[in-house]
């Protein structure tokens, strides 16, 4: 019966490559656009969400110019039904925007499936108030189902919107009636690094030598990073503070 849940997601992997053809190698554009300019990539997210913030943030082979934008209050692990409540304030993201006040030529990358919620909502609004760029990773068939709570909804603010293809209510087993073996995570962390590598081939083409972390397990790693912690720790707070 497993065999079930491994095609589905199989299905939504190749649909999300085929939906986001256009999307990813647009956004790659975007950040490294950013990055050449000596600008910041923001990420951002509540919930579970926050994974993919994780994902982006001091991650091997990951950007080094990404500061992950977050608190404590939408973070599950500090309170699973405050995190929940947290993200439905209004006037949280927008303050959270304000605080790391990014200007251009910097990127703010918003992870949320539903994109319904106020928080996600508002830090796009904010960003592009502030003329930065929103990639809003995002599901837009959940976000359809999804009565919104803001107004509007995540993609409806974004730059260019990237399509996880992840179903409503983000589980896909037992198929007839699914109610477990969520997607959201495999699919944003599987487009995301979809979108590191177009990035990594454009900076290719282009001549440029991208700021990737080196994994600190290997030998080496240490030294490689120092000089990224250096170049980027003035403008991430979150790097400063490791040690």
């Amino acid at each position: 019966m497993a065999e079930v849940a491994r095609q589905r997601i199989r299905s939504l992997l190749d649909d999300l490559d085929q939906g986001c053809a256009e999307a990813i190698p647009a956004a790659a554009g975007l950040v490294l656009n950013a990055i050449e300019s000596g600008g910041v990539v923001h990420a951002a997210g509540a919930g579970h969400s926050l994974a993919m913030v994780c994902e982006t943030f001091y991650r091997a082979g990951g950007l080094a110019a990404v500061r992950p934008l977050w608190e404590p209050a939408v973070l599950p692990l500090t309170g699973a039904l405050r995190s929940t409540d947290a993200e439905r304030e209004f006037g949280r993201g927008r303050a959270l925007v304000q605080s790391a006040a990014p200007v251009p030529p910097d990127v703010m990358v918003v992870f949320s499936t539903s994109g319904r919620n106020p928080y996600p909502v508002e830090i796009a609004k904010e960003a592009r108030a502030r003329d930065v760029p929103v990639l809003a990773v995002t599901s837009l068939p959940a976000s359809a189902e999804a009565t919104d709570r803001a107004g509007s909804r995540l993609a409806d603010h974004a730059t260019i919107v990237l399509d996880t293809g992840v179903p409503p209510g983000d589980v896909v087993y037992p198929g007839e009636e699914p109610r477990t073996c969520a997607v959201s995570t495999i699919l944003g962390a599987y487009l995301w690094s979809m979108l590191l590598a177009r990035l990594h081939d454009l900076a290719d083409e282009r001549g440029v030598r991208l700021p990737v972390w080196t994994s600190s397990n290997v030998p080496g790693g240490d030294e490689r990073n120092a000089d990224l912690l250096a170049r980027y720790g003035e403008r991430i707070p979150e790097l400063a503070t490791l040690r």
